[in-house]
């Protein structure tokens, strides 16, 4: 399956580790256990998922399928096919919702699995100019952040074009 929609499957946790018998480690990975949101696109071996990030309509992440912990772990070609998804939902984004700023980031500090968070930023989100994980520096009225849930079908829409017109997997 290419494109399409899935229901909404949130990431619930964060990474575990668990000691079983002879200190062999039991890692459970909440994107190997779950989508991570709302499963906009797939394809072969990446999802783009539109999660609920309060405050951050159109927040989105495009995480491999496979449990790989580091973008150097992929194969050249892997890597830049996660790379040109992530462009196209930066794309998409800057087309529907006009952000002062896409902040596009990989940290895998909480969740060492191969994901990228692709953020829609503006000038009034409660976080600017720190990272949406950074200390609050605003409220962020309802009717904004309703004006800019609403965008939610059209960016839809714009991910799966954009991702639409990347080479199929394996490239």
């Amino acid at each position: 399956m290419r494109a399409g929609a899935a229901g909404v499957s949130g990431v619930s946790g964060v990474w575990h580790h668990r000691r079983e018998g002879q200190g062999e480690t039991i890692m459970e990975c909440p994107f190997c256990n779950a989508d991570g949101g709302e499963v906009v696109w797939r394809d072969a071996v990446l999802r783009v998922v539109l999660p609920s990030e309060d405050g951050y309509p159109g927040f989105a992440r495009v995480i491999w399928h496979t449990h790989v912990a580091e973008m150097s772990d992929l194969p050249e070609a892997a890597r830049e096919h996660v790379m040109r998804a992530v462009f196209a939902v930066e794309t998409a984004q800057r087309t529907v919702m006009s952000p002062h700023k896409i902040n596009v980031a990989s940290l895998g500090n909480m969740v060492p699995h191969v994901h990228w968070h692709v953020i829609p930023r503006y000038r009034d989100d409660a976080h600017f100019p720190g990272s949406v994980w950074s200390a609050r520096q605003r409220e962020v009225p309802e009717s904004v952040l309703a004006e800019r849930c609403a965008w939610r079908p059209a960016l839809r829409e714009a991910i799966v074009a954009e991702l639409d017109r990347m080479p199929a997997w394996p490239v």
